[in-house]
């Protein structure tokens, strides 16, 4: 039985479904460039990048990477930060009828070179600073051709916000590269275009917490559905949006680029995470809408410049990732009359299947479906289909979903269930759904803890832990016990202030009281900071390895 619960709550004078234009995604840049030429596309520090400019850029890129025998179906790797290259390169790799990489600027060596031979890319483009990386690993890989750009390339002579110290400003030139600026001077026109909706234009890469990362097929119209879910958060063409996300990840690549690209929106853009640059630019730019994870709500809560700023031309806060602990998103209500709306979705669903209904929003829930999502929860080793209020692994079917894995024919396999004649993909999250139809992770199934035959969720106790006043993040793993089987331990790191005033006993001590004998860590650690992805997600399976295997943090 496919959940329809949510029905009863969804937004008012909304369609329950959409119709999905039959066209490339670069099409959608197109027509932003032809009905808002002069418009802003991208503000970058202060650099203005108007919508002609950005289709003009794309054209030339197109064109080069033809001119370099890029054809329809090869792939083309990008490896940088959030700056204007990644998003000239994201639509000009597609124009040029190929296909988009996008590759995590936090990878060094093997697991570059994984990516990069997995796809088999033959033109890489990067940034100055990371290309000493790509060069260590070029041997490796059926990599031709490298295209360097520079933070220099577009930040202004006089940013209007602050540049991150970690931004290296100056114009890094390499022996055998080519120079971005070269790229976009040279005259030529883009191929003809040779690829429609159903072709393959995206191979975003899995964030690897269970294991090798597997390339997600993703084709145009994949990612045209995607972009249909701006109307459920009233999205419009007069939004200012706020684009902190790394764009290598499916929720930042698709909420902050390809969406307000689509609809023709301004985005400015932070190549770094900054808490007091991020409250500048909101006040600057009167920022109306931004996405993000978690951990950058917790951060940016926690400035003591807060009050300072006037932030109230924010009309929409939400994000996904990671579940938003209920203590900060009644903070964040608090302090700025703002209710976060929290969505769910995987790099298999090119980002969101669920959402929050602004009109009805709840703490720490997944929300509910969105368009033409369809999706039931099973037991996960019986596969058999379970009721509301049950707890059980979620398998969804929608118009975003993936083709499969690149060269994974197996994985690709494992991945879908037939229910009733339809195809749906298990997740591999835990969930639950209440009466009204909305759904709430319990954990990664690969993630439960077995205390005493009991099962933790660790996700459950790191929300109670954001209650305590003193926790700033919480990571909870599980370790070996000869009695317990496994126990339960919490990596915390205290706000400022409580440093030297909170002892890990009073912490467990706290949660004795507030949570069931089973369940509350019996071992706390603080630590200065937790390891993350560039995309803002706590890496529990790192501190879980640690614990497990003895490893030391880093090491592999």
């Amino acid at each position: 039985m496919v959940i329809t619960a949510h029905f009863a709550n969804w937004p008012d004078r909304l369609t329950k479904t959409v119709d999905y234009p039959k066209v490339c995604i670069f099409d959608f840049l197109e027509s932003s460039a032809r009905f808002y030429p002069d418009k802003p596309a991208v503000i970058y520090y202060g650099r203005r990048i108007s919508y002609s400019e950005l289709r003009s850029s794309v054209e030339k890129l197109a064109a080069f990477l033809a001119a370099q025998g890029i054809k329809k179906g090869d792939r083309v790797a990008i490896y940088a930060p959030n700056t204007p290259h990644f998003i000239i390169s994201f639509y000009g790799i597609m124009r040029a009828n190929a296909v988009t990489v996008p590759v995590n600027p936090m990878l060094i060596k093997d697991e570059l070179s994984y990516i990069l031979n997995d796809s088999g890319a033959r033109i890489i483009i990067t940034t100055g600073d990371l290309y000493p990386r790509v060069r260590e690993i070029l041997g490796q890989t059926k990599v031709e051709v490298v295209i360097v750009g520079n933070y220099a390339d577009y930040l202004p002579e006089n940013p209007e916000i602050p540049v991150s110290p970690l931004m290296n400003t100056e114009r890094l030139k390499y022996q055998d590269t080519v120079d971005w600026q070269r790229v976009l001077s040279e005259e030529g026109d883009p191929p003809t275009v040779e690829v429609n909706y159903r072709d393959m234009c995206l191979i975003p890469y899995t964030s690897a917490t269970t294991g090798r990362p597997k390339g997600c097929i993703h084709t145009h119209d994949t990612l045209v559905a995607i972009t249909m879910v701006a109307y459920w958060v009233r999205f419009t063409n007069n939004s200012i949006h706020l684009a902190t996300l790394p764009f290598f990840h499916v929720t930042g690549m698709i909420q902050s680029m390809v969406i307000p690209i689509s609809f023709g929106t301004t985005t400015v853009l932070l190549t770094r995470w900054d808490r007091e640059t991020a409250l500048q630019a909101i006040e600057k730019y009167r920022i109306t809408t931004w996405i993000n994870i978690s951990t950058m709500v917790v951060d940016l809560l926690a400035s003591p410049n807060l009050k300072k700023y006037d932030i109230s031309s924010l009309l929409m806060v939400g994000g996904g990732g990671a579940p938003l602990p209920e203590a900060v998103g009644k903070k964040l209500y608090e302090m700025t009359g703002i209710k976060y709306i929290e969505g769910y979705g995987l790099t298999e669903t090119i980002s969101t299947t669920h959402s929050n209904p602004e009109h009805k929003p709840k703490m720490q829930c997944l929300g509910i479906p969105v368009f033409d999502v369809k999706c039931k929860i099973i037991n996960p080793d019986t596969l058999e289909e379970l009721e509301i209020g049950q707890e059980g692994e979620l398998v969804i079917n929608c118009p975003q979903l993936f083709k499969g894995y690149w060269n994974n024919p197996k994985e690709t396999e494992k991945a879908f269930i037939s229910i009733e004649g339809t195809k749906y993909f298990r997740t591999g999250d835990i969930v639950k759904c209440d009466e009204e139809g909305y759904f709430f992770i319990v954990d990664r199934a690969k993630r439960m803890i077995n205390a005493s035959g009991f099962k933790v969720w660790p996700t459950e106790v790191e929300g109670f832990l954001y209650k305590h006043p003193a926790v700033l993040e919480a990571c909870v793993v599980g370790v070996p016990d000869p009695v317990r089987g496994e126990n339960v331990k919490a990596y915390i790191v205290l706000k400022d202030g409580y440093k030297d005033k909170v002892t890990a006993e009073d912490i467990i001590k706290w949660s004795k009281e507030n949570m069931a004998a089973y369940k509350y860590p019996r071992i706390v650690e603080f630590v200065k900071d937790l390891p993350k992805t560039a995309s803002g997600k706590i890496l529990w399976r790192v501190l879980q390895d640690m614990e497990k295997y003895g490893r030391k943090r880093g090491e592999k």
